[in-house]
């Protein structure tokens, strides 16, 4: 039937109806892991610059095995051994929010351990000086000051997050790549459907890019650092 129907007509009665079903499930990865992995890479980011030899370590092994290894290879390992190993059921989204959270905690964890340490040492120095713990340094005093730097950085994670969503088709989790996968073979018109995928991929990274720059004008008209 689907080679029936002309390009336009196919595109909109067929593909773009399903593809945006995919694309909202892709926007939920994109938007869980990243918000998961933002708090996750925080926290080990303050590993990475513990006073603490062992902790350091510790953290330093986390981000080398999640940036040297394959994510697709992280994706099946939570998927097909985690359940087993700790006795529970994991579904296709749960494990796919899992794992894109994990690896891009870490890739997070280094973007925001660069940040902080950019903040002069004096900083710190006088926060401490003023009384303040370790802690309400941090909080009140030098993560603030890494906001503006850190949004380029984070919004290309995000982008490239958004892309990585994809390798979770092959747990068959229906987002935006597995549905475009499934399309295409059932009509066999797999360019028109890879065509609207690729145009769906660039809305979402166009998207977060534009959202991106408004929040670093509004930071430069409030004084942000």
């Amino acid at each position: 039937m689907g080679e029936q129907l002309s390009f336009w007509q196919f595109s909109f009665d067929v593909v773009i109806p399903r593809l945006f079903e995919g694309m909202g499930i892709t926007l939920k990865l994109t938007l869980i892991s990243g918000f998961l992995g933002l708090f996750w890479g925080l926290l080990l980011a303050l590993v990475r610059i513990s006073r603490s030899k062992i902790i350091r370590s510790l953290g330093l092994i986390y981000v080398t095995i999640f940036r040297g290894t394959p994510l697709l290879l992280q994706i099946l390992f939570v998927y097909f051994a985690v359940p087993p190993l700790f006795n529970i059921t994991l579904d296709s989204f749960p494990a796919g929010v899992l794992a894109l959270s994990l690896n891009a905690g870490a890739y997070f964890a280094e973007i925001f351990r660069a940040a902080i340490e950019s903040i002069p040492k004096g900083q710190m120095e006088a926060a401490r000086a003023l009384g303040m713990s370790y802690s309400k340094s941090m909080r009140r005093i030098i993560i603030p000051q890494t906001y503006k730097r850190l949004i380029p950085p984070v919004v290309n994670e995000l982008a490239a997050l958004t892309k990585d969503t994809s390798l979770v088709s092959v747990i068959a989790l229906a987002e935006l790549l597995y549905t475009t996968q499934r399309l295409g073979a059932k009509y066999l018109r797999p360019w028109e459907v890879y065509f609207w995928a690729a145009i769906s991929y660039l809305i979402l990274v166009v998207g977060l890019t534009v959202l991106a720059g408004h929040l670093e004008r509004k930071l430069e008209m409030r004084g942000g650092v």
